[in-house]
């Protein structure tokens, strides 16, 4: 089995150059801005970014105006949402040719009923560890809970992953994970991801024997 790759967090362009460099399938730009990632007013994606590289604009309870307009003006080929979204304004941005990610901020208790009525009109939904911040919170959340998803709907994996549980994700058998999601537990500093962590959470992955992480290289 084969899972993607999925580098979130990015701003700075030397680091954005070095990580595609990696090949991974995303990369994410955080457009919140509480968030200690944000990317800023007068942040540009660079030329030279790749088109096999799917670029994902990360969003938080925005107007949807604003988030197809972000769309349109980076040519970003997914919205991953992070708030209150409702499964109303996910299938209005999919009617606009935009693919979407539900994200659900998973803990202790966690009821899966509530992805729902997202099922229809979502590609995927990505399941974070519960905390202070919408999304990298550095915390990997007890991922035996996700026996409890029926696994319909493809799913990104998040919360702190990096090589130092690489083993723990190859006991996730019989799972529907498209990708890992990466940010805070491949840092060097918020925003700026170590290149040897990146690489050394691919090698630790691929020394498994349940799944492949699939990148171009």
């Amino acid at each position: 089995m084969e899972i993607k790759l999925k580098v979130c967090g990015m701003r700075d362009e030397a680091n954005i150059q070095a990580v595609a460099a990696l090949q991974p399938n995303y990369m994410g730009f955080i457009f919140y801005d509480k968030s200690p990632r944000y990317i800023g007013e007068d942040f540009l994606i660079p030329d030279i970014f790749p088109r096999s590289i799917k670029r994902v604009g990360v969003f938080v309870n925005e107007a949807e105006e604003k988030m197809l307009d972000a769309v349109q003006r980076f040519k970003l080929d997914y919205l991953q949402l992070h708030g209150d979204e409702s499964a109303e304004l996910c299938q209005s941005l999919k009617n606009e040719n935009t693919g979407v990610i539900k994200v659900f901020s998973v803990g202790d208790g966690f009821d899966f009923a509530v992805t729902k009525p997202y099922k229809p009109v979502v590609d995927f939904f990505l399941f974070d560890t519960k905390g202070k911040y919408y999304g990298g919170n550095a915390k990997v959340f007890d991922w035996s809970i996700l026996k409890n998803y029926d696994q319909e709907v493809p799913f990104f994996l998040s919360g702190g992953i990096s090589a130092k549980n690489a083993e723990a994700i190859q006991s996730l058998t019989g799972m529907n994970i498209h990708a890992l999601d990466v940010n805070s537990g491949v840092e060097d500093a918020p925003a700026i991801k170590s290149i040897p962590k990146l690489q050394a959470l691919i090698d630790a992955c691929n020394q498994g024997k349940e799944f492949k992480l699939y990148t171009r290289q």
